[in-house]
């Protein structure tokens, strides 16, 4: 029952304000459409991609080729982490809102996906966190396999944090 209510039955309210919008790595199929018109909707200066060179980020990955680096467009920021999961991404974004000075970024990844990444980033962010939840199109099994990993994930987040304090200057 707490798998389905931290990963499936995950609600989020819309963000009022936001210094940068970003796109978490993966699923950019289901991710990048609602991150880009969250940027329009909110008029964010800023909108950040994680950058995966991954099947499951194509189209995310194609935006970042056409529209970044900053001298083609300032607006968007597209980083490669580190390593390629969560952990890497909290931690590049933790330098990214140092270096930019964001004091409020609105963070759009699947539902399944909200907790365990909240944990990580406010690691590792200095930043008011806002979770934008998306819907993803599984399979009850996919959805199982999912609560299986995401649970894994939310439990390392807790007991090995990725970052002991925000990233600052």
């Amino acid at each position: 029952m707490a798998a389905f209510q931290l990963f499936y039955n995950v609600h989020t309210e819309a963000p009022q304000q936001a210094d940068a919008v970003v796109m978490l790595g993966g699923a950019s199929k289901e991710r990048l459409l609602d991150a880009l018109m969250l940027q329009f909707e909110l008029k964010a200066p800023y909108m950040v991609i994680s950058n995966t060179n991954t099947n499951g980020n194509a189209s995310a990955d194609k935006y970042c080729a056409t529209h970044s680096p900053l001298a083609v467009d300032p607006q968007v920021v597209c980083f490669h982490p580190k390593t390629m999961d969560t952990r890497g991404e909290a931690h590049e974004l933790g330098l990214l809102a140092t270096k930019y000075g964001w004091k409020n970024i609105a963070v759009v990844t699947s539902k399944y996906h909200i907790a365990r990444a909240e944990r990580l980033l406010n690691q590792c962010t200095p930043s008011n966190i806002h979770m934008v939840a998306t819907t993803p199109d599984l399979t009850p099994w996919q959805w199982v396999r999912r609560f299986v990993v995401e649970s894994g994930g939310l439990i390392s987040a807790f007991l090995d944090p990725e970052c002991d304090s925000p990233i600052r200057k």
